[in-house]
């Protein structure tokens, strides 16, 4: 596999690269919609409302907890998940710095 130099980039280029690469597919998307939706703990009913099976569910569970963007806790045999606040906080911090930094200009280069 090659070399991506992340180390080249900054901690903050890296950081949003990360958060762009777990919003990158719309089964997150939705999950983050749901979680946001019902703002509370769900254990089980993510995978009644998507039309994706339990393990591919998990497998984008997995994707968002590894950004950051959700929290799981274990109760019994389910998992939990929310949306982790802070995180999301920090999310939408790095993508409004990014976006806000560019102005449009009025001689397009195009």
């Amino acid at each position: 596999m090659g070399s991506t130099k992340a180390e080249e980039f900054s901690v903050k280029d890296n950081r949003i690269a990360a958060y762009a690469k777990a919003l990158a597919h719309p089964a997150r998307v939705a999950i983050l919609k749901i979680l946001i939706r019902r703002n509370t703990c769900i254990c089980g009913d993510i995978v009644d409302e998507l039309p994706l099976s339990q393990s591919t569910v998990s497998q984008h569970l997995k994707e968002l907890k590894a950004a950051g963007l959700i929290k799981g806790d274990i109760e019994g045999v389910k998992v939990c998940y929310c949306i982790d606040e802070e995180e999301m906080k920090r999310v939408q911090d790095a993508f409004q710095g990014l976006f806000m930094s560019y102005q449009a200009n009025k001689s397009s280069c195009c």
